[in-house]
């Protein structure tokens, strides 16, 4: 159990290194990445057949609760991330996924703004799957 979680944040520093916004890793192998912005990785991801072929490791550079929620519909059993929000860490414990975020705020802001962003409002008070429905009407 060790070596798996230092094999984990060995491909987190990776991915920090990277210019991958979204990496997911299934049984130590990577299976998704993207350069893409916000939560439109997530979405691709879940929408491909990769998402149905078992449990995921999620690399985000932002964890809010948007993202948190798309994870558990991505099927995440362990998330990593530079910055995350308490809601959205509520949420991961609320659904028992390990969450490892270096900067923790409570909320994700809007850009130059102290206002809290669209998608963090927007996935406030929803399940997985709600969140999933609500924004699939918007990107439409």
């Amino acid at each position: 159990m060790k070596n798996t979680l230092t094999n984990a944040r060995n491909r987190f520093q990776d991915f920090l290194n990277s210019q991958d916004t979204l990496q997911i890793y299934r049984e130590n192998k990577l299976v998704f990445s993207s350069q893409k912005d916000k939560v439109i990785p997530l979405l691709e991801y879940i929408e491909s057949p990769l998402s149905k072929q078992g449990p995921s490791i999620i690399f985000d550079r932002i964890m809010g609760n948007a993202a948190a929620l798309l994870s558990i519909k991505a099927g995440a059993v362990e998330v990593f991330s530079p910055m995350g929000s308490q809601i959205g860490i509520d949420t991961l414990v609320k659904f028992n996924i390990k969450y490892h975020i270096n900067k923790i705020v409570p909320f994700i802001q809007k850009d130059n703004s102290n206002d809290m962003c669209f998608m963090e409002k927007l996935s406030t008070e929803k399940t997985p799957d709600d969140f999933y429905t609500a924004i699939k009407a918007i990107i439409k």
